[in-house]
């Protein structure tokens, strides 16, 4: 499946655009603060009914503007598929498949898989572990759907859990029974978190050593506190540091990835040029466990992909997706020259597209010049 087509109307500084994209690579060039990361990020909310970049819709519409609408017309074979986006001021968000809304905006994800990687990746090796946990849930809810109830009635439950708990006299029995409720998606979720750790480790060590020629060696552990005890134990052990604290300290809300390069702690020993190797060959793995348990090729969005990198490891990562096993790709650079010299030397099977202000045309010349 890939994007043939996208409308775009007040969706951040891009007031108005209508662009049919190549079905394997496209790529997006202009100044920075123009518009190219916010058209990428167009291609990632018609897939996962949020921005990449912000947590909050309030940043969505243009500014002055109380309406965002975005249309992208899909092809999947002979097969058609229309998905349209409407995110209003008051809060309002609607979205359609093939113009029936969905019930619910979590029955889409998954439906048009999408991977990106943007300079914004950092904060998964330098901020907390929820980033790391929004990256895996990001990446599991869209090959399970099950996960994704699973975390929403376990976060549910967990909200419940903290308010008793700050309660003071809150029966015991109030407390086992909101935790036996907790039990079976926590242990789901921790499941499905470790199998795609897993996962991810072996695939991006090869994708590591690609991009970077072999010279060091990454690493990639899940933790969580269920390796120590089941579901059960843990929260009953826990219960009465639980009623000090006045909130829960175990659990999978504390399930955090460790990063680390020739052993050593990532964020503590790589250059900023091999965390960016490292965030690209994680992001690459991620693709590639998406492609293999849903048996579709994800759209793939590489935003700045120079920044960090020198231009020899960009020619092997462009190389290595534009004659792998990817599908549909989009790569935004300031530099135009630069992007051509690399892809033209790779296909010519690719659109160019300038964005100056929000406005975006497609360069009459292919991607081989």
């Amino acid at each position: 499946m890939y994007l043939r087509r996208i409308i775009v109307r007040d969706f951040k500084n891009i007031t108005e655009a209508d662009i049919s994209f190549s079905p394997k690579i496209n790529c997006i060039c202009g100044n920075n603060g123009e518009g190219k990361t916010c058209l990428l990020d167009a291609v990632h909310y018609l897939s996962m009914t949020r921005s990449f970049l912000s947590s909050s819709d309030r940043f969505t519409y243009t500014y002055g503007k109380n309406e965002a609408v975005l249309h992208g017309t899909y092809q999947d074979g002979d097969a058609e598929e229309d998905i349209a986006v409407s995110v209003r001021s008051d809060g309002n968000k609607t979205v359609k498949r093939n113009g029936k809304a969905y019930r619910r905006l979590s029955e889409h994800i998954g439906r048009i898989p999408v991977v990106m990687t943007a300079p914004s990746d950092i904060s998964l090796i330098n901020d907390s572990g929820e980033e790391r946990r929004r990256f895996l849930n990001m990446m599991i809810s869209q090959i399970d759907m099950e996960y994704l109830r699973s975390v929403s009635a376990y976060n549910s439950l967990l909200k419940q859990r903290n308010a008793a708990l700050r309660q003071e006299g809150t029966p015991d029995l109030l407390m086992e029974t909101i935790s036996e409720r907790m039990h079976s998606p926590a242990a789901y979720v921790y499941g499905k978190r470790r199998e795609a750790a897993e996962m991810l480790a072996s695939r991006a060590e090869e994708f590591y050593s690609l991009i970077s020629g072999g010279r060091e060696k990454i690493g990639i552990r899940y933790r969580s506190d269920l390796d120590k005890a089941g579901v059960a134990d843990l929260f009953a052990m826990s219960l009465p540091k639980d009623r000090i604290m006045g909130y829960t300290t175990a659990g999978i809300q504390r399930d955090d990835l460790e990063l680390s390069m020739d052993g050593h702690p990532l964020r503590k020993c790589a250059s900023q040029g091999q965390q960016k190797s490292f965030l690209i060959a994680l992001k690459m793995a991620q693709y590639q466990v998406m492609r293999q348990e849903r048996d579709v090729r994800p759209i793939l969005l590489f935003d700045d992909l120079f920044d960090k990198l020198d231009a020899v490891r960009v020619s092997a990562l462009i190389r290595m997706v534009v004659e792998g096993d990817f599908g549909q790709i989009f790569i935004t650079d300031t530099d135009e020259g630069r992007l051509r010299s690399i892809v033209g030397g790779i296909t010519d099977q690719g659109r160019f597209f300038h964005v100056s202000g929000g406005v975006v045309t497609e360069q009459e010349e292919t991607c081989n010049g």
